[in-house]
């Protein structure tokens, strides 16, 4: 009989189970291991790095943009202004579905294409992080009840309260105050690191005018909190806080009521006009027309807005006082006739033949003065003044020649920029004979200065230019350089002068002064349309500029030519003669008479030579110009 066979090796088994249990408690080890060294790692090794991070979802570094610096006229009234308004904006890391939340507000808020435009762009903006990017500005009452009521599906959504630049006076200082608007991607990628410190939590800069040239001092300085926030953003606390620094408040030379006389006395004429406080270079008023809402630029200016603004034909975006450069006309011929007097080519007892015209040996070329039969066998210099005699300053500029001509008509200002306080002025062109060979390539012609002696051919100037020439004739040559701004926080700026022209005698002084006089107050000039009335003296001079050339031996006809074509009316002006306060420059564009230009400056210098009730204000005549020793001195060298 077989032997039974074992069914079950429990010896065999029993090994099996040990080296299994083994196993196990090896790899129970190993994980255990694994598990400790990873607590290590996290609580120990990178405790600070972790706990950093856990810091940030609940604590976060917020900038708080300092308040704008505001602008005041030069009697204290607001010209710039910072307002509250409730904005929408959007914390994109706090925002699970960016489109389906903009969906959502498109249909709250009725969002158009254009904001959306706006806030994908600078949504692609350097920014740092947990930064609220704005999509609408001045939230109404009934949108902020709508978001509060949705707040619950609207999660990285804020309404948040800031202040937002406001202009009360819009277009009456749209040119000269200019307005901030928002940082576009090429003012961004220009920013050093320093400036996208200093413009964090702020998303506008000075983009014209003094918004832009005073920008470093009316923005002020950044401030920040660390503040603890909740699962849905919301704060909580404020951890810490560095509180911002306001910017500088600005007091301007410009009185309101003087600005809007001359931009009323327009009467929404093109043109521009300059008004300059001669006792210490100030800008009374700055002009340009027609002129625009600076308001529509603050938050976002529409694309239809704009079109309207870039496309229209009167270009009212551009600052003809500025930018605008004009033939001067006959508005030179006074410091002409000083030059001519100081370099002794003339007396003021020189006289002329004058039948009408004016010809250059061996020239078949006839220059016909404006009236056709002359101005008289004896013109001398104050008749040439008084009635803009075209011939005598044809003769004139001949003989005294380019060199001479140049050389003193930049001691008046003209070929350089003032160095008003707005970005963006040109230069004009008071020629030379080297600017005509590096400009054009040819030489000096004497056609060349017969143009130039009438503010004609390759003379430039825009309207302030005429004001400072004006302005430095009422000041018997000493030039001051023409500011907007007359304090910074309470700290006046100092009136800055280049050294007075000393080699023209009072006597020459004189001469064109009584002849300036006579333009307006004799019954010849050619400004006496505005003398009736009239309760001080002034000295001014009359202007026509040609838009498009006359061929020879024809004569101007304004019906045939269309109204854009049509010659430029200007006047410039100082008052009173004996003690000048105010000098202005006006030009018409388009305005053929000068005594367009002309009635414009009467009003003006009224507005501040009288008082309210029309009577000569004494007490402003009383005041003394500063002394020359307490001006600050300037390079005679300007900027081209």
């Amino acid at each position: 009989m077989a032997e039974p066979q074992q069914l079950k090796d429990h010896y065999r088994e029993a090994r099996i189970f040990r080296h299994r249990v083994v196993v196990m408690a090896l790899v129970l080890i190993v994980l255990l291991g694994v598990l400790v060294a990873r607590f290590h790692n996290l609580q120990v090794v990178h405790h600070v790095d972790y706990a950093t991070q856990s810091d940030r979802n609940r604590v976060h570094v917020q900038s708080i943009p300092p308040t704008r610096g505001l602008i005041y006229d030069r009697n204290g009234v607001l010209l710039a202004e910072n307002v509250p308004s409730y904005n929408l904006s959007i914390i994109k890391e706090r925002v699970d579905d960016l489109d389906q939340t903009l969906e959502v507000l498109t249909g709250l808020l009725a969002i158009d294409d254009d904001e959306l435009k706006n806030f994908q762009k600078r949504l692609k903006q350097r920014r740092r992080p947990f930064e609220a990017v704005p999509l609408r500005y001045r939230l109404k009452e009934d949108e902020i009840a709508r978001l509060a009521v949705n707040e619950y599906r609207l999660p990285g959504v804020e309404v948040e309260a800031q202040l937002v630049r406001h202009y009360p006076y819009g277009k009456l200082f749209a040119h000269s105050i200019g307005y901030v608007g928002r940082i576009n991607d090429r003012e961004l990628d220009a920013f050093s690191p320093e400036q996208y410190e200093r413009y964090s939590g702020t998303h506008i800069t000075g983009k014209i005018g003094l918004e832009k040239y005073y920008e470093d001092i009316l923005l002020g300085e950044v401030g920040h909190q660390n503040v603890e926030t909740n699962a849905r953003g919301q704060v909580l606390r404020v951890l810490e806080r560095t509180d911002p620094v306001p910017g500088a408040n600005l007091v301007l030379n410009v009185d309101v009521q003087m600005q809007r006389a001359t931009y009323d006395a327009f009467e929404g004429q093109r043109g521009a006009a300059v008004v300059i406080d001669t006792t210490t270079g100030g800008v009374l008023a700055m002009v340009s027309m027609p002129s625009f809402d600076p308001n529509l630029f603050v938050t976002g200016i529409s694309f239809k807005d704009y079109r309207a603004l870039n496309e229209s034909l009167d270009l009212p975006l551009f600052n003809r006082a500025l930018q605008a450069q004009y033939p001067p006309g006959s508005t030179v011929k006074p410091m002409l006739g000083l030059a001519g007097l100081s370099n002794g080519i003339i007396d003021k007892d020189y006289a002329i033949r004058d039948p009408g015209f004016y010809q250059l040996k061996g020239d078949e070329r006839v220059h016909r003065d404006w009236k056709p039969k002359g101005h008289g066998n004896k013109v001398n210099l104050r008749q040439a003044i008084q009635e803009s005699c075209d011939t005598y300053f044809w003769d004139l500029a001949f003989r005294t020649g380019i060199d001479r001509m140049h050389g003193f008509g930049v001691q008046f200002g003209l070929g350089a920029r003032t160095g008003v306080d707005i970005p963006s002025e040109r230069s004009g062109i008071w020629p030379s004979r080297e600017w005509k060979r590096d400009a054009r390539g040819l030489p000096w012609f004497p056609g060349d200065s017969l143009n130039m002696g009438l503010g004609q051919g390759f003379v430039l100037a825009t309207p302030i230019q005429l004001a400072l020439m004006t302005s430095t004739m009422a000041n018997k040559g000493v030039r001051k350089k023409p500011l907007l701004v007359r304090s910074i926080d309470t700290v006046d700026l100092p009136v800055e002068t280049i050294a007075p022209t000393t080699d023209i005698s009072e006597d020459h002084w004189d001469v064109v002064y009584d002849a300036m006089e006579s333009v307006v107050h004799s019954r010849r000039g050619t400004a006496k349309v505005i003398r009736p009335g009239t309760k001080y003296q002034m000295a001014g001079k009359t202007g026509t500029a040609q838009v498009v050339a006359i061929a020879q031996g024809e004569k101007y006809d304004s019906e045939s030519l269309a109204e854009r074509h049509r010659d430029h009316a200007l006047f410039v002006a100082f008052a009173p003669v004996k003690n000048p306060h105010i000098a202005t420059a006006v030009l018409v564009e388009n305005g053929e008479k000068s005594s367009k230009a002309a009635k414009i400056a009467r009003k003006v210098l009224d507005k501040w030579l009288l008082t309210h009730d029309g009577r000569l204000n004494i007490d402003l005549l009383a005041k003394s110009p500063p002394s020359i020793n307490t001006y600050t001195s300037l390079e005679s060298a300007e900027v081209q």
